[in-house]
């Protein structure tokens, strides 16, 4: 039987993750500099069309079928290849007599595959090909995305860990690990491939609309509740708690954020508010369901102030990761699924180990410790070797004349902004004191 009301919020789920990815290219598409803003965007748009055909007929099964002897410790098998084998069951819930369409739970998943994936572009904005990230995306889905999200949440070794160690149960609640680790990771092996942007480090490189990136972070807050608290998969206490943490650990990432801004520089700035949001959304992902609400505060705090930081590491270690994944998304997701080690309660809804500050001892510390460092070695060193294959065959790099004129232009044939129609009308303006029709010209015509 269909438990309707829990299904209605896994849909509604699934479609708030999918605004997501708009969402982030929006945000992305702000940061970037204006002559390369819709090839930025594009990158992620691109990302839904590639993973969401990709995950019907393969990603799902890889990441949800039972695998093959010992290879099912670190991949799924091809039972759900196309879908059509689920497309009639329901998944029971635990505890009640009702259930979900299985196809349901595929829907929601592709929505995270999406996104991981898009999230990885933004580090290697304004000198990448795009007929190279079109190759790219679904070359890493498929050798990255899919086996570490089985390793999660599939049934892969992260999952069963403390069946094997006898450390208690590994805790990435909404991805972590799978989604904001693996791709923070993969995001620093690709811009050392790459390498740097021309003028990195010399030349200003400001986001050219922070309206556009406020925007994005709206939509992402707002999708985030989806992704967070969607994967209670019910409408329930579990649920609840999932959305007020999320809620409260992205304001205090915002606070601390700005505190760090105005310690450093003197000023806060609307890209600094952006950014500590999406710090906050990342750390409290896998640790949603399983931190108090003041814990949640905590893990705010912390992921702001340290990603303030974080970010400025490029300059110091020279990688140009150019909005900034690596210093959000990879740290924020390590310092989300550390502090389980220290804050986890087992008073939380869905109960679960306790960490560090509630007695559970170092067990629980371990093994995040443990699914972290795996997830970042794994992604760093596979995404390696896919970039660099990809160079060596159709060159993952653009010219520096395409860098220079931007990538809009030069491989869209259009552009975000008519500055050319601008320049005319401002000539037009200077030339022709009036215009058509006899107005006295306006001085607002150059503005």
């Amino acid at each position: 039987m269909i438990d309707t009301g829990n299904t209605a919020w896994l849909l509604m789920s699934a479609a708030l993750v999918m605004l997501m990815t708009p969402g982030l290219a929006f945000f992305y598409g702000g940061m970037s500099r204006a002559k390369s803003v819709l090839n930025m965007m594009l990158m992620s748009f691109s990302s839904i069309a590639i993973v969401s055909v990709l995950w019907v007929l393969v990603g799902h099964s890889l990441t949800y079928a039972p695998g093959y002897g010992a290879l099912d410790m670190f991949i799924g098998g091809f039972d759900y290849v196309g879908l059509s084998s689920i497309m009639t069951e329901v998944e029971p819930i635990d505890g009640t007599d009702g259930g979900y369409p299985w196809l349901v739970d595929a829907g929601f998943q592709l929505m995270f595959a999406v996104i991981t994936v898009a999230l990885i572009s933004g580090a290697i904005a304004d000198r990448a090909k795009f007929g190279a990230w079109l190759l790219f995306a679904p070359v890493w889905a498929l050798l990255v995305y899919f086996p570490v999200a089985h390793w999660v949440w599939g049934g892969g070794w992260i999952s069963t860990m403390g069946e094997w160690t006898g450390l208690p149960e590994v805790i990435d609640f909404a991805g972590g690990t799978a989604v904001h680790i693996n791709a923070g990771a993969a995001a620093l092996a690709l811009v050392i491939v790459l390498g740097r942007r021309k003028g990195f480090g010399s030349e200003s490189m400001r986001p050219h609309n922070l309206p556009f990136v406020l925007l994005g972070a709206a939509l992402l807050w707002f999708g985030w509740f989806g992704f967070n608290a969607g994967s209670a998969y019910g409408a329930n206490e579990t649920a609840a708690l999932a959305l007020v943490n999320t809620q409260v650990a992205t304001a205090a990432a915002t606070a601390a954020w700005m505190l760090v801004e105005r310690i450093r520089y003197g000023k806060v700035s609307a890209l600094g508010f952006a950014s500590g949001a999406i710090a906050g959304l990342v750390a409290i992902t896998p640790a949603a369901a399983n931190v108090t609400p003041v814990g949640a505060i905590l893990v705010g705090v912390l992921s702001g102030a340290v990603c303030a930081y974080a970010i400025s590491w490029k300059f110091k270690f020279k990688y140009d990761d150019a909005l900034d994944v690596v210093g959000i998304h990879m740290v924020g997701g390590i310092i989300g699924c550390l502090a389980l080690g220290f804050m986890a309660s087992s008073a939380v809804p869905g109960g679960g180990d306790a960490g560090l500050f509630y007695g559970g001892g170092f067990g629980l510390l371990a093994a995040q410790v443990i699914s972290v460092v795996g997830v970042m070695v794994y992604s760093f060193i596979v995404t390696w070797v896919i970039a660099k294959v990809i160079d060596l065959l159709i060159g993952f790099r653009i010219a520096e004349e395409v860098e220079t004129n931007g990538l809009d232009h030069e491989l869209h044939a259009e552009s975000a902004y008519a500055f050319d129609e601008l320049d005319e009308m401002e000539e037009e303006a200077v030339s022709s004191p009036t215009p058509p029709g006899g107005e006295t010209a306006s001085p607002q015509v150059k503005s």
